[in-house]
């Protein structure tokens, strides 16, 4: 059993105050593998005093600087990738090839990706070749709370992270107390790669407690936050009081419109992005909208698609998915494959309880649902869990009012060789997003949603523009 009770705070790991235990459960077994202690006011406080003390000198620190701490940490990440991995798979049910092939490896890849925006990133630029004396100034917007999920831990991390220290922020770091461990291995780093004391401090605890602290919390001027869409509104009405700027990555329901020009390999990419981390990704294609011509054939293909996927556990080797994270989670989405056949749904592949063979740990059997309407439950509801819903659209026009008939906009897909088409739809989708024909977007792209999705980006420039106030100087003498 792991015992973690400390927080990080001004540089060192500290007991808590008003700590209370809290057990970590492995999913894939559903014991206990941690204790972490959960803060209470007093320790929210004592980060919060410690990133607003470190504040004034980071930020006055030369970018230069900021960005050379960031490449040192870049390099002590890589050298724990392992244990990371391994961290990552117990405590959130990622199976052990992922973790080390994606969940661990995309902390590096977003981290680089800073370090190239940093490196041309215009900090301090004339208004134009007509004002030169008119400076404009991006300087850093202060202490900022920084509050990750469990579902990509060090994606998350990271993209807040990187881009907060890179912009000249400080932080307190709140991880979801599902998969804490991660965080705390990434507290280590912090402090090994050398940033300077209360740049960088972390709180253990939950939502409405260290949560809604720092939300509401009159000297942190900032709330970057991923999570669920209830949650964001929750935030966002705690952040209000104090006028703190609030940047929201939230839920999503993906549409992917297969038309039936789509490549031979596009409904199988489909369901494999679906069903990949068990379903538990905000950009998941979970709604898979095809032409009817090519319908029927698809439809077979998800099914046996999903049939040969294979569940097990996190600890295992091979290309299977892992259980999803809790109790809470496993039962709310059993409840919603349940509803989704009571509503008439077709199911062909998967259903409710667990695969053969498991009779413990939170599995569920990858799902597949066709003739799905829009004014299904599972049509409208963001799952979280291994389960595809089908539909049929007869018209390129039909297509888009079915994709956008939701409140997300985070991630739309678009399968077609015909390009022409395929502009006009990324032009139309209401998405922050829009990735066609698998092709991954690029290094550094922005990621982030629209309605209620949530607001800002994170990644490359965006994501550290994310903590930058824009200041307008006047009379500026260049140096």
């Amino acid at each position: 059993m792991i015992e973690k009770r400390q927080f990080y705070i001004n540089g060192q790991w500290v007991d808590p105050v008003e700590g209370r235990d809290h057990p970590v459960i492995n999913p894939s077994t559903e014991e206990a593998c941690a204790t972490i202690s959960l803060g209470g006011q007093a320790d929210t406080d004592a980060a919060v005093a410690a990133a607003k003390a470190a504040f004034p000198d980071w930020a006055a620190t030369p970018a230069e600087d900021r960005i050379a701490l960031v490449e040192k940490l870049l390099a002590v990440y890589g050298s724990r990738a392992q244990e990371m991995s391994e961290l990552t798979s117990m405590e959130m049910g990622a199976p052990i090839d992922m973790s080390k092939g994606s969940q661990t490896p995309c902390g590096n890849w977003h981290l680089a990706n800073f370090i190239d925006a940093a490196r041309q990133f215009p900090f301090e630029h004339a208004l134009s070749d007509d004002a030169p004396n008119d400076l404009i100034s991006h300087e850093p917007i202060g202490v900022c709370a920084l509050i990750t999920p469990w579902n990509w831990p060090m994606n998350q991390v990271t993209l807040k992270v990187g881009a907060a220290a890179i912009a000249g922020c400080t932080m307190v770091l709140k991880p979801s107390e599902e998969s804490p461990l991660n965080a705390l291995l990434f507290a280590e780093i912090m402090h090994e790669a050398g940033f300077p004391p209360g740049v960088f401090n972390l709180v253990n605890g939950d939502g409405l407690g260290v949560g809604t602290q720092l939300s509401s919390h009159p000297d942190v001027d900032m709330i970057s936050f991923t999570g669920s869409t209830r949650a964001g509104k929750l935030i966002t009405k705690a952040a209000a009081d104090t006028l703190k700027r609030v940047s929201l990555e939230l839920g999503g329901k993906g549409a992917n419109l297969v038309f039936a020009d789509a490549d031979d390999r596009a409904v199988k990419r489909g369901v494999a992005h679906m069903m990949n981390n068990s379903g538990q990704s905000c950009n998941a294609p979970s709604r898979m909208m095809v032409e009817s011509s090519a319908y029927d054939q698809a439809v077979e293909i998800a099914a046996e698609m999903a049939n040969k996927i294979s569940v097990g556990p996190a600890s295992e080797h091979g290309r299977h998915i892992g259980p999803v994270v809790n109790e809470t989670q496993w039962t709310k989405i059993q409840g919603l494959i349940q509803t989704g056949i009571d509503e008439g749904a077709r199911l062909v592949a998967g259903g409710v309880g667990r695969p053969d063979g498991l009779n413990k740990g939170y599995y569920v059997r990858p799902t597949v649902f066709a003739d799905v309407t829009p004014d299904m439950t599972i049509a409208k509801e963001e799952i979280f869990g291994p389960v595809l819903s089908i539909m049929k659209f007869e018209t390129e026009q039909e297509a888009v009012a079915l994709a956008n008939d939701t409140p997300y906009g985070l991630t739309n897909y678009v399968q077609s060789q015909d390009k022409a088409r395929c502009n006009r739809l990324a032009r139309v989708l209401r998405s922050g997003m829009v990735e066609m024909n698998g092709k991954s977007r690029g290094a550094g792209s922005p990621f982030g949603g629209m309605k209620q999705s949530g607001n800002g980006r994170e990644g490359g420039k965006w994501g550290i523009e994310d903590f930058l106030e824009v200041k307008a100087i006047s009379d500026w003498t260049p140096e």
